[in-house]
Parts: structure tokens; sequence; C-alpha cells
């Protein structure tokens, strides 16, 4: 009778891990050849390859008629919001952390976001300005693995509570980035955003953040850019430790990350140190952490996750996630949800409805390599071949 019952929880854990991604329909084909955007069931998924400038300039094109209504419009009610609540300028504040964290950032990022802001036809300002204000702006984050999950498999889930009431969920992208240096990599975004805070390579590296104090340090490189070297650069958690300890880094945040091997840290990452915490390591600051578990997150949020955590210990799968980080653990602002299965590449995520949390969408499934199969496939002409006949 036990071995009969742990069959059905092996099936059952393998039915989650390899659940059905929607059929993908192409809408639009890049007029250059370096991008696509695809429909997964309900859910817009943009793919870009090649170039900095060949994917800003897809990016740009192919969303063009949704990159305006972000970057300008939508960082002006930000803007404003901000300039009423902290008496400051919000122009000014992004320009001084511009200033200060540029010299830090990749140019290969500036370079994206100058070409997406050209094609799509903004201006520069407002596209750098849509990508460096989330540093001005500070969820949960939880891994099991082992004995703590299902089958032993990882499980690691993102809680993005940000900002639902300026309705970025109106403009929400699954976005697959091919780069032609660096590894591919796929974010749960949003049209005109070309960093991440929810990521996850074709090596099975995952990371998510959450945001601490915020003490005005911009001499680093901006929170979202560093997700997206850590995703294009490092293939393990090893990797991606050395990387965040080696880069000059902005305020206070917390990161949890996961890869295809097992291994899963929690990360606090400040301007002058970073603390890392293993599995099952306990801190003052958090309620009791399982075994074979990493977490963060804030408060009484906190304490409920860990509660959930050890209520279902040991039966954690994709789906028992998406219950665990349901409200109070998410919160109200909650924006969207990712649980990533490195192991398989697949990524469930829910995005924030009109007037619900994202913890009370549905959730859809996408793989990584299925994307990346179906884009290669599907390429009328590919960037080189162009290229030539030119």
């Amino acid at each position: 009778m036990k071995m009969k019952l742990l069959i059905i929880s092996v099936l059952i854990s393998y039915s989650t891990l390899f659940a059905q991604m929607p059929e993908l329909k192409i809408v639009a084909r890049d007029s250059d050849g370096h991008g696509m955007l695809c429909m997964a069931g309900k859910k817009r998924v943009l793919i870009v390859e090649g170039t900095p400038e060949q994917m800003g300039a897809a990016h740009g094109r192919l969303m063009a008629d949704m990159v305006p209504h972000v970057a300008p419009q939508t960082m002006s009610l930000v803007g404003a919001a901000y300039t009423i609540q902290k008496g400051i300028w919000f122009h000014d504040k992004i320009d001084e952390i511009y200033r200060l964290s540029s010299p830090h950032t990749p140019k290969r990022f500036i370079d994206e976001c100058n070409a997406m802001a050209d094609a799509a036809g903004i201006s520069r300002r407002d596209a750098i300005c849509g990508n460096f204000f989330p540093e001005l702006f500070h969820c949960s984050g939880v891994a099991v693995r082992n004995s703590a999950s299902l089958g032993g498999h990882v499980v690691h889930a993102r809680v993005l509570d940000y900002m639902r009431d300026i309705n970025l969920q109106k403009y929400t992208l699954v976005q697959v980035f091919i780069p032609k240096d660096g590894y591919a990599w796929i974010s749960l975004g949003y049209a005109s955003f070309l960093g991440s805070v929810t990521a996850m390579n074709e090596h099975g590296l995952a990371i998510g953040e959450m945001g601490g104090h915020s003490d005005e340090s911009w001499n680093g490189m901006p929170m979202t850019f560093l997700m997206r070297e850590i995703a294009e650069r490092t293939k393990s958690v090893d990797e991606a430790v050395a990387l965040m300890k080696r880069v000059p880094r902005t305020c206070e945040y917390y990161y949890v990350v996961s890869d295809a091997q097992k291994n899963m840290v929690g990360i606090r990452a400040r301007p002058d140190d970073v603390m890392v915490l293993q599995p099952g390591e306990q801190h003052e600051l958090l309620p009791e952490v399982p075994a074979d578990t990493v977490m963060f997150s804030g408060g009484s949020r906190a304490k409920k996750l860990s509660e959930r955590l050890h209520a279902e210990f040991g039966k954690i799968d994709a789906k028992k996630m998406i219950e665990i980080i349901k409200r109070p653990v998410a919160m109200k602002s909650n924006l969207h949800n990712a649980i990533f299965l490195p192991e398989t590449l697949d990524m469930w995520f829910a995005d924030a409805g009109k007037k619900t949390p994202a913890c009370d969408e549905p959730y859809t499934m996408v793989n990584l390599p299925q994307i990346i199969d179906f884009y290669k496939k599907n390429l009328t002409v590919a960037p080189e071949d162009k290229k030539a006949a030119e």
C-alpha cells in the first residue's frame, strides 16, 4: 500500500512538472528578422534575438503600440505620485540615479534601451526613465527542494507586490531574450522594460527579488540590470553569488536564487555587503524556516508563509506553491507571480487583473526550450541570411 501511494505521488509530481504549454500562435514577425510576437493562450510572448541594438529595435517595432503607453504615459502617473509624496521632481531624481548608476551599468543595456526607444518612437530619456525607475520603489520569495518538495524537485516562487493600481498589468509580456553573446533567458515583464525582476535562463538559473531599505545609494548597477546580468552571464547559484559580490550594488535588496542542480540560496545584498543564507538556515529577522527551504518576506506575511510551508512540507509542487503564496502572503498590490521549475525550465505565472491581485488570477505555464524551438522553426529569414543577401 505504501509503495502504491509512493508511485501515485511521483506520478502527480511529474504530471505537474510536465503540464502542457498553450499552443503558440504568431502575431507578428520583426521586419529585420530579430524577433517575434506570439500569443500563448491569452498571454503575450515576445521573443528577441541578436545584438543589444537588434534586440532593442525588435522590441520597439513589435511593441510600438504599447511602449508609449508605458513610457512615458504610465511613468507620468508614477512620477506625479512620487513628486507629491516626496516633494522632489520625479525626472530630476531619475536623472540623478542615471548619472550615478550608468557608469556601473553594462553599455549593452543602454544601447538596447536607446534602440528600443528609437524603434518605438519615444524619446530616449523616457525609455531610460522607464527602465531605471524601479530603483525608487521597494515582495516575497521562496524556494524548496529535496525533503520539502514533492519528488524532491526545486520549486521556486516569486511574488511581486508592486503598484497594481497603475495598471502595468495591461502591458504584460513573457519576454524571451536570445542574446548573441550570453545565455538565453525568460523574464516576466512589461512592454518597454529591458531589465528584469523575475527571470530564469536556459541553464535553469532562476532569480527573483524583494525590495529592502532604500538608502539612496545609486553608485552601482541598478537592480533590474543586475538581475539581467546574472541571467545572461551565470548558470549556477555559485556563479550568481560570485557576480553579485563583485559588482557595485545600489540599495538593499533580497534575492532568492536557485538552479537546475538543486542549489538554492537567499541573499541580502547591500551596497557594502552581501549576506548569503543556505537552505534551512535561520535568521533573527525571519520566522522559522523549514529544512531544505529558503524564504524572504516581511512581517505577518512572512509568518503566514512559514506556517503554510511547514503545513505542506514534503508535498510542495508548482500547484501547491500557487496555493501557499495566496493572500495574505501576497499583498493587495500583487502585480505578478511566478513559479519556476529549474530542472524542466517551466515557468507558471499569473498577472493581476483589473481589480484583482495576481494570486487570484489563473496561472499559465510556459517552457523556455519549447518557446525557443518554436521561434527557430518559424523564422522566415535567418538574420545572417538577410544580411548576406543585402
